[in-house]
């Protein structure tokens, strides 16, 4: 393939993520509040009905500047961010995963490849809700685990791993949660470690859990001394950010600490 087809192809795959981050955007905003996903959107300011031409991602907030149409109030930054990063993740991650890439097994894994980057979507998701509220919600861990389900049909052969994940650490964060009364962990994270076993097996999903520990710890105390930030963090950014990692490079951190410590 020419240096022109890998750029169309990739300028593909990032348009593709900021039309799916504008549907994320819909997610932050609604689920919280539990309304529909699926309806016309809404100026949040003067309730003006949307039309189709302002609801094009990253291009209808340039156009109008950044500003509702009618009332000239300024748009929520967060729309055009999220749907710039959702696409800047979907590029990573296909980069990441090379492709396009000359394989026996192709389709399997390029499949693996798009649900690597709805799983991120999801996280995306869930870390800001969670941040904001301090709750993840269930739909996002049952999108998760439908998405772990897939990766299992896609992985037959290896089903147990998958199967097995989905219990490691969430059984563990259960016994905490039943230890301390619900003090020390929130449900919501037991629900998403158990679904993100089942995408990531149960070695990256120990992984992600201790990935995700370390990143809680290190910058929500920076947090509290840099922005006084309370005592209390929302678990759930961190932990998708340790499933991130793992997603992408656990095979290749666990190759490597078993090459250093176990050879």
């Amino acid at each position: 393939m020419t240096t022109c087809d890998y750029i169309l192809i990739y300028f593909l795959i990032f348009l593709s993520g900021i039309f799916f981050g504008s549907l994320m955007n819909l997610c932050i905003c609604r689920i919280p509040n539990q309304e529909k996903i699926i309806k016309r959107s809404v100026c949040s300011h003067c309730g003006y009905q949307l039309r189709w031409f302002e609801l094009i991602p990253l291009l209808s907030y340039i156009m109008l500047k950044g500003r509702c149409r009618k009332c000239s109030e300024k748009i929520n930054i967060q729309y055009p961010i999220v749907e710039f990063a959702n696409g800047l993740l979907y590029v990573f991650i296909f980069a990441v995963r090379n492709f396009p890439i000359g394989s026996v097994n192709l389709i399997q894994y390029n499949i693996t490849t798009v649900l690597f980057c709805l799983a991120a979507s999801a996280f995306l998701v869930l870390s800001i809700i969670d941040f904001r509220v301090y709750e993840i919600p269930v739909s996002i861990n049952y999108f998760l685990a439908a998405i772990g389900f897939v990766r299992i049909i896609l992985d037959s052969r290896n089903w147990s791993k998958y199967l097995i994940g989905f219990f490691t650490v969430s059984v563990f964060l259960y016994i905490i949660y039943f230890v301390t009364k619900g003090n020390a962990i929130g449900g919501g994270d037991i629900k998403l470690m158990a679904a993100g076993g089942l995408l990531l097996g149960w070695k990256n999903i120990w992984l992600a859990f201790l990935l995700g520990c370390i990143l809680g710890s290190v910058i929500h105390l920076l947090r509290m001394k840099i922005t006084n930030a309370g005592r209390v963090l929302a678990l759930g950014p961190y932990l998708s950010m340790g499933m991130f990692i793992a997603m992408l490079y656990g095979d290749k951190i666990w190759d490597w600490y078993l090459g250093v410590f176990l050879i």
